[in-house]
């Protein structure tokens, strides 16, 4: 049986990238949430003002790849430590979040997080924001498997590609 995650870890076509090459994740859907603006529109969500991350929802088979697996990918292939920003993408809608679904993953999340702060893996303390989901709206279709139908759009190549090559690099047991 399925089970969904939903991570915001700055732009969502480079989270979106990431999670599909994964072992066990059988859809990745760029989408809004954490902020109390009804279905909002990627221009609204990029004002700053509608308090929604850009965000993944994440369905995957938990006998193949567990949420803790994910996370793992989550808080390496992003700076979990600024707040509000991931490379020159800034504003509260690049936030680092994980919006948990229920009482076991908020459990995961909490353990997970303080394992990386404690590891030193980053010089700074981990920001991420920890909080129940609320509503996930979707994005507009020209946001769907965006990396995949623009691999040679600049930013998928500065931006997106070396996120990839170092989760094959990472990761490479629980990669597709």
């Amino acid at each position: 049986m399925s089970e969904t995650a939903t991570f915001a870890g700055g732009c969502f076509w480079c989270t979106e990238a990431v999670f599909l090459r994964l072992k066990g994740v059988e859809s990745v859907t760029p989408g809004y949430t954490g902020g109390a603006l009804p279905d909002p529109t990627y221009e609204q969500v990029c004002s700053g003002r509608t308090g929604h991350a850009e965000a993944v929802q994440i369905v995957f088979d938990p006998e193949v790849i567990s949420f803790e697996q994910l996370l793992d990918v989550f808080f390496e292939l992003h700076d979990p430590t600024t707040l509000n920003r991931q490379g020159a993408d800034a504003g509260t809608q690049y936030r680092s979040a994980v919006f948990y679904h229920d009482e076991a993953q908020k459990e995961t999340v909490e353990r997970v997080k303080a394992a990386v702060d404690a590891s030193g893996h980053y010089r700074d303390k981990v920001v991420t924001e920890i909080a129940p989901l609320t509503e996930f709206y979707a994005a507009e279709a020209y946001h769907q498997d965006f990396y995949e139908r623009n691999q040679t759009y600049p930013y998928c190549r500065v931006v997106i590609d070396p996120k990839i090559q170092k989760l094959y690099k990472s990761f490479s047991e629980i990669t597709a």
